[in-house]
């Protein structure tokens, strides 16, 4: 092959660049409109794997015991989602993070994962829910890591549905 017919690899490098960049700001812009879109007495978003048994079952135990109307839910399976897993650095095609997004800050979102993000859910509900933020006396490496190992066999040891979880009616405005 000649040189003349291979691309200009200075030239592919700035058109990757600029890919890039604009699925940045699409991600990006997708997180804003993510925002506005919640329900007003929605402080947060749950970001979470819509066909997973167990993440699923945990979605509708937070929509039985959530009474303030806290949280709001995405799939991560849905495109506003995988917008905001990305716009975090987390990979939407290997799903392995619960992604939450407390929106109560003034300075912007407060971002947690794993068991963090676990953790503050169940203390944001209130009363004795906050006991959970107890599991702090537990090194974060070892939280994470036991996090972790759930989440890499949670379709293995929980199941997976077919098709991702279809809110009730009345519980609709609180999914993205």
């Amino acid at each position: 092959m000649s040189t003349d017919s291979m691309p200009d690899a200075a030239a592919s490098g700035r058109a990757g660049a600029v890919l890039i960049k604009r699925m940045a700001d699409a991600d990006l812009a997708g997180v804003d409109a993510v925002r506005r879109e919640i329900a007003d007495d929605c402080h947060a978003v749950l970001v979470f794997d819509g066909v997973c048994v167990l993440c699923s079952g945990w979605v509708r135990f937070l929509l039985r015991h959530d009474h303030a109307g806290r949280y709001a839910f995405a799939s991560m399976q849905g495109d506003r989602g995988r917008a905001l897993l990305r716009a975090h650095g987390l990979d939407p095609d290997d799903p392995l993070s619960l992604l939450l997004l407390e929106y109560d800050r003034a300075d912007g979102a407060r971002v947690s994962v794993d068991s963090d993000a676990v953790r503050r859910v169940l203390a944001g509900m209130g009363g004795l829910w906050r006991l959970a933020h107890l599991i702090v006396i537990l090194p974060r490496p070892l939280r994470d890591s036991l996090y972790r190992m759930l989440a890499r066999n949670r379709y293995r040891l929980f199941g997976r549905h077919e098709a991702c979880m279809v809110p009730e009616p009345a519980q609709a405005h609180r999914f993205l």
